[in-house]
């Protein structure tokens, strides 16, 4: 069987076609044979660089990054993926653009938009503002395309926003098809998407969201987990009740950190701020009030420093399924002992797991670059058999 026939076979199987031209920017408004030829994408991407044959699809273009939050993976996994694909990336600096000078959403976007093939966006620290945000660039390049101005629409590809992050999410899930051996055997797992304390305020809701909005697409037993006060967006928890009952998997809720661990095989510790805390400091921050945004985060600190025994341990690691569930993280963890004196995770755990914690962390270019393969290639089959048969090396040997 040559390199990319049972990625083309397993393609042949999905209907993915309204992909082709598409943004990406929430999981659950993708259907699930479409989450599937991403996963798929993504292996046989992987697989072409493991062989040093080269994945480029383009000859020229741009990626063109938008973060308005920190990133550290993220913004490499979206050069990288960019990069694998053939396209050069430029970083929009909003401070060293016009932004800075009252330019409005739908002229920044069709002005990046001249060359450029996709646009990243990171936009998560405020409720209501991420998501909207991308949706109108997209709406801003879809109308400077069909009035001519932008020879072609550039894809939007979400690197996480204040709903959402499914790069990050769909990475998680497609180390999980691998470590449990198929996306078939997820069905009847156990993951706990925990709370877990952190000496810091203010971390995006967009994962656990996430995590809860995608996984129960499969068939599993999700539990999210948190004190009292920690919620999560109500409209996730609804899509991820709707998905559970469509999948004959479960969704559960939970203010036991041990309940939700017990007898576990995959967990999830990650500490996140209460929806109506973002909320507040969303207002707080419209409104330039910088004196109730510090009252804000003191507060919120003495909140989380109420509910510090919610660490992942070894000893509450015994409790998972046979004592070994499988440990994940987005990264960066907040690590007891290392980089803060108590953190959501013991050192002793998180680096029995760094093989696989940095083994989840390196599909997410490959995701990233599926979704805008998937987007750009009207025949994604022909395409990787095309790159398959030129096998331009990579790199020289």
């Amino acid at each position: 069987m040559a390199l990319m026939d049972k990625y083309i076979q397993k393609l042949n199987e999905l209907d993915f076609k309204n992909m082709h031209n598409n943004d990406f920017l929430l999981t659950w408004e993708k259907s699930q044979e479409e989450l599937e030829a991403v996963f798929t994408v993504a292996e046989a991407l992987q697989e072409l660089r493991k062989n040093n044959i080269s994945s480029k699809i383009f000859h020229s273009g741009l990626g063109v990054s938008l973060f308005r939050d920190n990133s550290t993976r993220t913004r490499f996994s979206f050069a990288s993926a960019c990069n694998l694909l053939g396209l050069e990336v430029q970083d929009l600096d909003e401070g060293k653009s016009q932004i800075s000078h009252g330019e409005t959403v739908r002229e920044t976007a069709n002005m990046i938009s001249f060359m450029a093939d996709v646009i990243g966006i990171r936009d998560d620290m405020y409720i209501g503002k991420g998501n909207t945000y991308m949706r109108e660039v997209s709406e801003a390049v879809q109308k400077g395309h069909e009035e001519g101005t932008l020879e072609q629409r550039p894809t939007l590809v979400n690197l996480q926003c204040d709903i959402d992050h499914p790069t990050q999410c769909m990475a998680d899930a497609l180390h999980l098809i691998n470590e449990f051996g198929g996306i078939e055997n997820l069905k009847g797992k156990k993951i706990a998407m925990s709370w877990a304390y952190s000496p810091s305020y203010g971390k995006p809701l967009s994962v656990p969201q996430g995590i809860i909005g995608l996984l129960t697409r499969f068939g599993m037993d999700v539990v999210l987990a948190h004190p009292e006060g920690y919620e999560v967006m109500s409209e996730v928890e609804e899509i991820a009740i709707k998905n559970a009952a469509e999948s004959g998997g479960s969704f559960t809720k939970t203010n036991s950190m041990e309940e939700a661990f017990k007898d576990a095989d995959i967990v999830y510790p990650k500490s996140w701020a209460p929806y109506v805390a973002m909320e507040k400091r969303t207002d707080l921050y419209a409104k330039g009030d910088q004196a109730g945004i510090n009252a804000l985060e003191k507060e919120l600190l003495a909140h989380n420093a109420e509910h510090k025994h919610w660490q992942c341990t070894e000893e509450l690691m015994k409790t998972t399924k046979n004592g070994n569930a499988l440990y994940l993280h987005c990264l960066p963890a907040d690590i007891t002992g290392v980089s803060c004196e108590v953190g959501e995770v013991d050192d002793s755990v998180f680096d029995r797991y760094r093989k696989e914690l940095y083994k989840e962390a390196s599909y997410k270019p490959y995701i990233i670059a599926a979704m805008i393969f998937l987007s750009k290639c009207q025949n994604p089959q022909g395409t990787l058999k095309t790159l398959e048969e030129r096998a331009s090396k990579r790199k020289f040997e």
